[in-house]
């Protein structure tokens, strides 16, 4: 028996998500003998590298489009894993999640109302949050910088939704922005972090033998490979059915963080994930019969 479209959109999706799980625990274990900006160009430099032939087909629009994707995800990407190295992985992917959250108060922002699952979402994430830092400590500089991460990547989701409207060549635009995170990754190595702090390249070498299977998985397919896989599952699927598939993300992290750093959470910590999961999911849930696509995004930790 065949399995309907729809359904196997649903199944990628999920995959995707579980995926992007594991990018958490997978960087937070590199964060402790790589800095952000080395992590950031070593991982998308390599799935640059990869989607690069997609730059063959690409208009001008196409270009500039990624490149400004680009720096708004470099941004989000830098905050999220400084944050990492501060807090713990579990607590940085339930941060990271209320990004869907910044795009509907951007609203409240320029003076709209918030419709009432909007009002709900914000207070089960307002009291996950309380319960997280209740069990894990209070609340942090690595959490700030977290949270900074998830407004810069709400932002992003939505100049996505725009741009991949108006692309010629999806995988183009996808790939001309995971190029522009490697190269806004070298700038800042050279013109910032390396005058202040001058490579060491036994250290680096040492770091790379030990840490290569974490960045060939999250160069190659939590980056590279997982964006061919989202957008497949996205084309077959509702925006409500995938934004509640992305919600589990940070239930991913936890799980992964378990089996891969050995993380663990307390009740406390549990409860506030899933009061965070339940926000994730209600900011999403729209009674409005129409449905439209969701944007093809980069992940997070991605």
């Amino acid at each position: 028996m065949l399995i309907p479209h729809r359904l196997r959109g649903i199944l990628a999706l999920l995959l995707v998500t579980c995926i992007w799980g594991t990018t958490f625990p997978a960087m937070k274990d590199l964060s402790a003998d790589l800095s952000a900006v080395w992590i950031a160009l070593l991982r998308f430099a390599l799935a640059g590298l990869l989607l690069a032939p997609f730059l063959w087909r690409a208009r001008r629009g196409d270009l500039l489009a990624g490149a400004l994707l680009g720096a708004t995800l470099f941004a989000s990407f830098m905050l999220q894993t400084e944050g990492l190295a501060l807090t713990s992985s579990n607590r940085n992917a339930f941060i990271t999640g209320l990004n869907v959250l910044v795009v509907p108060l951007l609203g409240v922002l320029a003076g709209k109302l918030p419709p009432r699952h909007i009002v709900l979402a914000v207070a089960l994430a307002l009291g996950g949050l309380t319960a997280l830092c209740w069990d894990g400590g209070a609340w942090s500089y690595g959490d700030t910088l977290a949270l900074g991460g998830a407004v810069c990547y709400g932002i992003y989701v939505k100049q996505t939704e725009m741009a991949t409207r108006r692309a010629s060549h999806l995988m183009a635009l996808t790939a001309m922005q995971v190029i522009t995170v490697g190269v806004c990754a070298a700038l800042w190595l050279l013109l910032w972090e390396l005058p202040r702090h001058p490579l060491d390249w036994t250290l680096l070498q040492q770091a790379l033998h030990q840490h290569a299977p974490n960045l060939l998985y999250l160069g190659i397919v939590a980056t590279a490979a997982i964006i061919a896989l989202q957008a497949w599952g996205q084309r077959h699927t509702s925006a409500n059915e995938a934004a509640v598939t992305y919600a589990f993300e940070p239930a991913c992290a936890a799980i992964a963080a378990y089996f891969w750093i050995g993380e663990t959470m307390g009740w406390g910590g549990a409860i506030g994930g899933v009061l965070l999961i339940a926000g994730i999911i209600a900011s999403q849930w729209s009674s409005s019969a129409a449905e439209t696509e969701m944007p093809v995004t980069v992940p997070a930790a991605s």
